[in-house]
């Protein structure tokens, strides 16, 4: 029961995101600040883990494909596919679960438990649409471009590491990458990652707004929102890849 009780404060949640709307303007402001803040401030970690995933990942494919019947040129294939398809979105989201997901879930914890969210209510603003509608939205637009950027710092890092390990040319790696190419693995890539940060923002924000308690409170709050988060990221990443694939 208490699983329907959540789920029916969530659709509840959601539905009030446009019930009210407020002066624009004070969206847009909120609008671009949690741009910058999951965007920017995420892009030197996203970074630095795209390039050394795609280099683990060619060292790993390197040692399982060693034979003089494969050549080389089908690691610049397999690199291509594993990362556009599921290290990308998938890796990237899950490290964003654990930043920008916990920093939306203690903020609005912190605001819930200090009753500032109660005294905007009684200034009659849509809490809902104010606090959560502009970080949903600003995630459904950076995190794609995030994980666009981390698909090409992973490959870069694979072409790195093929390269300072001897294990490739870079024709061969950029004759790989071009072999049997289909379009619609980066389609796939987009819908996980909107569906992703969709998740990422309504879960968090969810699991902070409905916070009670004190201190100790805020810091439950944040860790169910990085475990719920991540529960569903790989759930929804099984269900996109069995309807699509």
């Amino acid at each position: 029961m208490k699983f329907f009780f959540r789920f029916g404060l969530y659709v509840t949640m959601m539905s009030q995101l446009f019930a009210k709307p407020e002066n624009f303007k004070m969206y847009w402001r909120e609008l671009m600040r949690q741009m910058d803040s999951i965007g920017i401030g995420s892009l030197i970690i996203i970074s630095i883990i795209s390039v050394f995933i795609g280099a683990v990942l060619t060292v790993q494919t390197a040692y399982q494909l060693v034979s003089p019947l494969i050549a080389n040129s089908v690691i610049g294939e397999v690199i291509r596919d594993s990362t556009i398809l599921e290290m990308a979105p998938t890796i990237t989201c899950l490290v964003l679960a654990g930043k920008v997901g916990s920093n939306i879930a203690s903020e609005l914890a912190t605001m819930k438990v200090t009753e500032q969210i109660d005294a905007m209510e009684v200034m009659g603003v849509n809490v809902p649409g104010y606090l959560v509608g502009p970080k949903i939205i600003a995630a459904m637009v950076v995190i794609p471009v995030l994980i666009i950027i981390s698909i090409f710092l992973s490959i870069g890092g694979g072409l790195l590491a093929g390269i300072a390990s001897d294990l490739f040319t870079t024709n061969e790696y950029v004759q790989g990458l071009q072999t049997n190419f289909k379009p619609f693995s980066v389609t796939l890539c987009m819908i996980k990652a909107v569906t992703f940060s969709f998740i990422i923002t309504s879960v968090s924000a969810f699991q902070g707004l409905y916070t009670s308690g004190g201190a100790l409170e805020v810091g439950k709050s944040s860790t169910k929102a990085v475990v719920y988060s991540c529960i569903l990221i790989l759930l929804f990443d099984y269900i996109i890849a069995g309807l699509l694939l």
